[in-house]
């Protein structure tokens, strides 16, 4: 009887041991560890009412502006954001995850911008619209591969987005703080939207540790909800391999 007992625990602990020495073998699908994040970003209604939220008050803030400034609306300017701020590009995200492609190096990115279909952020076209009918420039600055520009062109226009032409969308090839500043030598910015801090000014960087760029938003609060508006995304950002506070019961 004990020696039957025994050799019941062992075929336990071998059947037990089993998928673990499985998964080691075979290796653990890192990328899924992306999983609930795309979740959030993709399917949860508060996502949706959170981009909505944002350009709403992007609206609201737009319209006190041009009832206060004594410019007109031609030599004023607001500057979006693509990714994540009026495209949605989470089909690509949870296709590579579902690959266990890290889409965090970007390896895929330049096919997506040729053949992929993003869809727009809600809110985002209705706040464009009313940019644009309202007589401001709208300028699309992204860090979407510059070399793709024709087809990110071409997304946009497929999109009905106003005003998706060579001068008024500007990627990546020289620092978004060049790109904005080229706009400013021509245009009052008055409003900034992005899902990034470097989206707002150069001050923010993405290579710098979170505390870094949290003090700078303490700094630059007064801009926040004003002449800058964040959008959310929970896929990919400069956070990703910050270290996390766990509480320690004492």
């Amino acid at each position: 009887m004990k020696t039957s007992s025994l050799l019941s625990l062992s075929l336990l602990s071998l059947m037990a041991s089993a998928p673990v020495l499985a998964d080691s073998e075979q290796g653990l699908c890192q990328p899924k560890a992306y999983e609930m994040a795309l979740r959030y970003q993709q399917q949860s209604a508060e996502i949706k009412a959170i981009q909505i939220q944002a350009y709403t008050l992007a609206t609201y803030r737009l319209k006190e502006i041009l009832q206060e400034t004594k410019k007109s609306p031609k030599d004023l300017a607001v500057v979006l954001d693509l990714d994540e701020t009026v495209l949605d590009n989470s089909p690509l995200l949870v296709r590579d995850m579902e690959n266990c492609v890290d889409y965090t190096t970007w390896d895929t990115w330049s096919d997506w911008e040729k053949k992929g279909h993003p869809t727009l952020i809600p809110g985002a076209k209705d706040f464009i619209d009313f940019a644009d009918k309202s007589g401001l420039n709208v300028y699309y600055v992204s860090d979407r591969f510059g070399e793709n520009k024709p087809y990110t062109i071409k997304t946009l226009e497929e999109l009905d987005l106003p005003q998706a032409e060579e001068s008024h969308v500007l990627l990546y090839g020289t620092p978004k703080e060049a790109r904005r500043q080229s706009i400013a030598d021509n245009h009052d910015i008055v409003m900034l939207l992005g899902d990034s801090l470097p989206d707002f000014a150069a001050e923010f960087k993405n290579k710098k540790d979170t505390k870094y760029n949290r003090e700078l938003v303490e700094k630059e609060a007064s801009h926040f909800g004003k002449d800058w508006i964040v959008l959310p995304n929970a896929s990919y950002g400069a956070w990703k391999k910050a270290e996390l506070n766990a509480w320690e019961e004492k």
